[in-house]
């Protein structure tokens, strides 16, 4: 039963109720009659400004009611939201507008309202009437933003329009439950799937900004039962005294999935030994849906290690020469969706990086078992070449968060006169850690990995390594470091 997803909120306010929460912020709580009402007024004044299919409209906010309200006016009048992080420099910002080319701006932060043409969170509210508005099925259905790993930005097109089935299966999200959502939405993940949570008629959780007991006791207040995460919050949930994560009731989570960056072996283990391997998820894929590949606790426990079997897609593991590898053996990993090569998106911005038969690759390097499990290396990028042999900075960084001093932790490759590169840590302290230094971090890693592949240096930061999405932008951070050093 398709239908335009500008209709889904009328939809489930008469089917759930009026008065039925669907989004909530904080304080801030929209039931789906609220919705409905508040997506029209705003869908209204879209159409006002000269909105209509296929126009793209940048929404810059923090998370927040305004964006899901925007987003489903977008999809009223037919339009491609495209999401942006509003904390983005004003020249970032540019860039990722002069691929867009957007009908209109939605920005919060004040910066932006005053240098670039842009509307306030507001818009629509007070101006557009309650009248309903027909939904115009969109040609695509959101456009999302990525620096990917050379910071340069892209845009990527989802090609599948703005219908959906409200009762089709989308992994094991549920049906008229509640789901939190502890990311930020100008990421792909969280938006695509609180988005698709809404369309099954749940209700949704999110968190203004990321805290760790907050999202237990979110958890044990709403009776959430399903939730998206990344290694980094799972990390600082677990890493709480166990009193405190003993203090709330998370019976009620049916499932856990996280995406977006590794998963150290050890908190895997924890995860599953606390909440049990049958709630614990993985998806790996990229934005692009040239495919996926999933796996549950359980199979994780017989496959340590791997990110899942393929899903929706075919992989293969390529080498440099674009020859396929067998089973073991470390390579760039390629994947081609079941709808056929080219179906899923188009890039702004970019170009794909395709081999034969239309496989195509995000960049990241593995290999896959006997059974077809992958396992992950590390971005093609991100390798480190030190003495002619291959450093994974995911398996270092790995070791270096199982010390329980560490908040977070980024490898990168520096410049070695005899080496080519060498691993270089810098490594965030978690708070009380204050008697973490290098000897005893040095002293903990080389007890876990073989010496070459240990950092030959190590600094220490106050600022945040990973953003709220677990993800850290390398290339960047790799940029100052060398630039520090030179300077030094």
């Amino acid at each position: 039963m398709l239908m335009p997803m500008g209709d889904i909120p009328e939809f489930h306010a008469n089917r759930l109720g009026d008065t039925r929460i669907a989004v909530i912020h904080d304080d801030d709580q929209l039931t789906w009659g609220d919705l409905a009402r508040r997506v029209n007024r705003r869908a209204n004044a879209l159409r006002a400004r000269g909105v209509g299919k296929d126009d793209v409209i940048t929404i810059s906010l923090p998370n927040c009611n305004a964006l899901y309200e925007l987003a489903f006016a977008c999809w009223k009048v037919g339009a491609t939201p495209s999401l942006l992080s509003y904390r983005l420099p004003i020249t970032e910002f540019t860039a990722v507008l002069e691929l867009a080319r957007p009908k209109l701006v939605f920005a919060s932060d004040p910066a932006i309202l005053e240098s670039i043409p842009s509307l306030p969170p507001c818009f629509g509210l007070d101006e557009g009437g309650d009248t309903r508005v027909p939904s115009t099925v969109g040609t695509y259905w959101k456009a999302m933003t990525s620096g990917g790993s050379t910071g340069r930005p892209k845009i990527i097109v989802d090609h599948q329009p703005a219908e959906i089935d409200p009762f089709a299966p989308l992994l094991n999200v549920p049906q008229d439950k509640t789901v939190l959502n502890p990311g930020p939405l100008y990421h792909n993940a969280p938006f695509r799937f609180t988005v698709g949570a809404l369309h099954r008629g749940n209700s949704i959780v999110s968190m203004a900004k990321f805290d760790a007991e907050g999202a237990l006791r979110l958890i044990d207040t709403h009776r959430v039962s399903w939730a998206m995460m990344v290694p980094t919050m799972m990390s600082r949930i677990w890493r709480l005294p166990e009193a405190v994560r003993d203090r709330y009731d998370i019976s009620s989570l049916e499932a856990v999935w996280h995406s977006a960056a590794p998963m150290p072996a050890w908190l895997k283990e924890a995860w599953i030994g606390w909440i049990g391997a049958d709630k614990v998820w993985e998806i790996y894929g990229g934005t692009e849906r040239q495919g996926n590949a999933i796996l549950s606790g359980g199979e994780w426990l017989c496959h340590r290690g791997s990110v899942g079997r393929a899903y929706n897609c075919d992989i293969r593991i390529l080498n440099e020469s674009g020859g396929q590898l067998p089973a073991g053996e470390i390579g760039e990993v390629f994947m081609r969706p079941d709808a056929g090569p080219g179906n899923t998106y188009h890039y702004l911005g970019a170009e794909p990086r395709r081999a034969a038969d239309g496989y195509e690759t995000i960049g990241d390097y593995g290999w896959l078992d006997d059974d077809g499990y992958l396992f992950l290396a590390d971005r093609r990028t991100d390798l480190i070449i030190s003495g002619g042999a291959n450093i994974y900075p995911a398996e270092v960084e790995s070791a270096l968060m199982e010390h329980p001093d560490v908040d977070s932790a980024v490898v990168i490759g520096i410049p070695h006169e005899d080496m080519g590169s060498v691993p270089h840590a810098v490594i965030r302290r978690k708070a009380g850690g204050t008697n973490l230094d290098e000897g005893s971090l040095r002293t903990f890693v080389e007890q876990r990995l073989v010496r070459s592949k240990t950092p030959r240096s190590y600094e220490f930061t106050e600022e945040d390594l990973r953003d709220d999405a677990g993800k850290v932008r390398r290339s960047e951070l790799r940029d100052r470091t060398l630039k520090r050093l030179a300077a030094s």
